[in-house]
């Protein structure tokens, strides 16, 4: 299970830097619409899994809060795909491959093989 992250209230009396800027605003958009689809695609590769390991998978995708989490379940869901024999798990196994690696361009050292 992830750690839990601390819970903190932004202080209203230290703006962020560039804090309404609008290219800080779309950067801050374009990051959370890349987070949400790498989730989604998260929970429907977890969703092929079937059995207690699959229900702590959605589980823990459900509870994932930034790229990084879904970057540390990275492992538990591959390795769950690859023993399911079948086309939708590799379909699943394929696509998550993808949107990783166009999310961490510069980590194909760290993904798992597809073979």
């Amino acid at each position: 299970m992830l750690p839990p992250r601390p819970r903190t209230a932004p202080s209203a009396s230290a703006p962020l830097p560039g804090a309404g800027m609008p290219q800080e605003r779309l950067a801050q958009i374009a990051a959370r619409l890349t987070f949400v689809d790498l989730k989604h695609r998260y929970a429907a590769a977890a969703a092929g899994v079937p059995g207690s390991r699959g229900e702590w998978l959605r589980l823990q995708v459900r509870q994932t809060e930034a790229l990084s989490d879904l970057w540390m379940l990275r492992g538990a869901v591959f390795s769950a795909l690859s023993e399911l024999d079948s086309d939708r798990a590799s379909l699943a196994r394929i696509d998550l491959y993808s949107a990783l690696s166009s999310v961490f361009p510069d980590d194909d050292a760290l993904m798992p093989a597809l073979s």
